[in-house]
């Protein structure tokens, strides 16, 4: 039988659980959220049909999200799950932003996630369509700070998604406020494939959040897809770890 502790509770979400059994559970580690704003016509012009742009007092919102994905377990039959050899654990690095589905759900949109595990890439873009890319990774843990690289190797049309930073906690809550909830508690993600939007429930517990410092030697993810960042500093988020899981995306 599964631990299912971590994900009794239900009662900060937006909807209810879906009433199937999850299919992937896993953990995020030593986590950072770096946002920016940016103009929300420059990020609805990179969106496929069907999804609008979500935005916080006028501003689109694009997210670095440097972690490690731990204990990645798939369910097979009934409770049982199992993990996979030389999967289960790896660096990962997403650049996402905020969408609402026809539906009216908001939840997130990747333009990539780029993983240490080249057998994870193929498995997320089959099982999950999502815009996963293999990269060279390493993450090095000095204290309390991270020391994060990425460099993506087969990229096509994306190519020169690399990253090179270090960020740390600070050991202070971050503020509870309406920015921090609209940039991370969002309970789904979508992909557009086989010609619709698809929603991909997910669920965990309300994020505890620091305040972090972080400095960003190299950060080309948003230009490989066409953006621009404004000149000023990140806001940052730190998370020590999280259990989330996953559902398959379904039609809206």
């Amino acid at each position: 039988m599964e631990d299912n502790g971590p994900f009794l509770d239900t009662s900060h979400r937006p909807w209810p659980k879906p009433a199937e059994p999850w299919r992937l559970r896993q953990r995020w580690s030593r986590l950072l959220f770096a946002h920016w704003p940016v103009p929300a016509a420059e990020v609805q012009a990179k969106l496929p049909p069907g999804l609008a742009v979500d935005t916080f007092d006028g501003y689109a919102w694009l997210g670095v999200v440097p972690f490690r994905m731990e204990r990645v377990r798939f369910r097979t039959v009934g409770d049982r799950s199992v993990s996979v050899p030389k999967g289960t654990s790896f660096p990962e690095l997403n650049l996402r932003t905020y969408v609402i589905a026809p539906d009216g759900r908001a939840g997130v949109y990747f333009f990539s996630l780029d993983a240490g595990s080249l057998l994870a890439v193929v498995g997320a873009r089959i099982g999950f369509g999502l815009p996963y890319f293999w990269a060279r990774m390493a993450e090095q843990i000095e204290g309390d700070t991270v020391h994060y690289t990425s460099q993506r190797r087969l990229s096509g049309r994306h190519a020169g998604g690399n990253f090179d930073g270090s960020y740390r906690p600070l050991g202070k809550p971050a503020p509870n406020d309406d920015l921090q909830r609209f940039l991370t508690a969002r309970y789904a993600l979508f992909v557009r494939r086989f010609g619709a939007v698809q929603i991909g429930n997910i669920h965990h517990q309300p994020w505890q959040l620091q305040q972090a410092e972080a400095e960003f030697r190299v950060n080309t993810l948003p230009q490989s897809f066409g953006f621009k960042l404004p000149d000023i500093a990140p806001l940052l988020h730190y998370s020590q770890q999280i259990e989330m899981e996953a559902w398959l995306p379904r039609r809206v």
